[in-house]
């Protein structure tokens, strides 16, 4: 299975960079957010975090790209380590390919509101260094999809999802864990959207709705999951003679209940579920 992973971690980014090289538009930024209320299974206490990331978005004739890598520093609250205060630090890459049928067949494919049926593929990717679980969290991702006509962009796939993880924490029953663990393969309902509200404002984010995976790695049964992340973005830059959408500052919200699959009956009701507003700030290139 990492084997696999592997290769088509290869091989996506090999199409994103060819489809990059052809690109009719491209977006590149790098961003950062912060929040207080930011939770993690297990763990009863609110963590601090701040988040870095370098995001890239791009079109070219057939289809998009979508690449995000996280940088997240967590606070005391959730440490890196038994000896250590220090918080934990996670890496956490998503990246999203979507062929645009209707153009590699050359007829638009538009059906009412509807302006474009695509194939989206894909793959997840993290590591983590904390006292409890120390994920390293790899999925595939395949499914269609369906392109709304709005304004900016509405997407909604129906993804197939298959993933595994290899914990290594200090406590039993995770420090009992030998090795990568599969999950059962489970469906996904994933909707993204870029929505301008007025002149310089924007309404952007995602919502992913996973069904249960099966068991987990000892053997307790997982939940559905719901993960909401959205943001009002405002374009400040034009106030200061820079170009359209360069600097931009807004608030996020991210909403995210049986995080990871954990549920209330698992954890005892310690941290599955978080609801954390955020200040965001990126840089456009």
């Amino acid at each position: 299975m990492t084997k696999k992973i592997h290769l088509a971690a290869c091989a996506t980014l090999l199409l994103s960079c060819a489809a990059a090289g052809a690109a009719d538009w491209s977006d590149t930024s790098i961003s950062w957010r912060y929040g207080t209320r930011f939770a993690e299974p297990y763990n009863p206490e609110h963590i601090k975090k701040h988040i870095f990331a370098l995001t890239h978005a791009s079109g070219y004739k057939y289809g998009s790209n979508f690449f995000n890598v996280d940088l997240l520093q967590s606070d005391k609250n959730d440490p890196a380590s038994l000896t250590q205060s220090e918080g934990a630090q996670e890496a956490y890459i998503a990246y999203r390919h979507t062929l645009d049928i209707g153009a590699l067949r050359g007829t638009e494919m538009r059906y009412g509101p509807v302006k474009g049926l695509g194939l989206t593929v894909g793959f997840d990717w993290n590591t983590k260094n904390d006292v409890g679980y120390n994920s390293r969290k790899r999925m595939l991702v395949a499914g269609p999809t369906l392109m709304w006509d709005v304004p900016g962009f509405l997407n909604t796939s129906l993804l197939v999802l298959r993933e595994s993880n290899a914990p290594s924490g200090a406590f039993p029953p995770i420090s009992n864990v030998n090795g990568r663990y599969t999950y059962d393969t489970h469906a996904a309902l994933s909707v993204t959207w870029g929505i301008p509200v007025a002149e310089r404002l924007s309404f952007e984010g995602y919502g992913l709705f996973i069904g249960a995976k099966g068991q987990d790695e000892v053997g307790n049964g997982t939940g559905a999951e719901t993960h909401l992340d959205m943001s009002l973005m405002y374009d400040v830059g034009a106030h200061f003679g820079q170009p359209k959408n360069r600097v931009r500052l807004g608030l996020e919200y991210e909403f995210w209940n049986n995080k990871f699959g954990n549920t209330r009956t698992t954890t005892s009701g310690r941290g599955q579920r978080a609801s954390t507003p955020m200040v965001r700030a990126e840089y456009h290139f």
